[in-house]
């Protein structure tokens, strides 16, 4: 499996941008994902996941209401929605994958994810 990060940039607080994550693999439907990021500094955490068919997600309490994590699987797609975006949102975006029944449970672990993308930057100036 190998995911490609993209769509990181510079932008206001209070600002909007979508970043995504192309997905090389021919099962993707059978993969859970997940957004984590890192801070400059910090340790990288949990942002939000969403289940193989979509219809289940979780958020860290830090974004909830604010990003909106989807899929395309048709296209092997991961989007990440970040709205009303914060200086403290500035991080290095990374997407995650892990092969998962459909009733699995949602990982916010680091180590529940077998395949990580490269990243993508996200910088929010106040």
């Amino acid at each position: 499996v190998q995911l490609q990060a993209s769509g990181g940039g510079l932008v206001q607080a209070g600002g909007s941008l979508r970043v995504s994550c192309q997905a090389s693999v021919v099962t993707y439907s059978y993969y859970n994902m997940a957004w984590f990021r890192q801070a400059p500094g910090k340790e990288r955490v949990f942002v939000a996941a969403i289940n193989r068919n979509g219809r289940n997600t979780d958020y860290a309490d830090s974004v909830k209401d604010r990003f909106t994590v989807s899929r395309d699987n048709d296209k092997k797609i991961l989007y990440l929605q970040m709205n009303s975006l914060r200086p403290e949102d500035t991080a290095v975006y990374y997407c995650a994958a892990k092969r998962a029944v459909l009733t699995a449970p949602l990982g916010t672990r680091l180590d529940e994810y077998d395949y990580w993308g490269q990243g993508t930057l996200v910088t929010v100036s106040s």
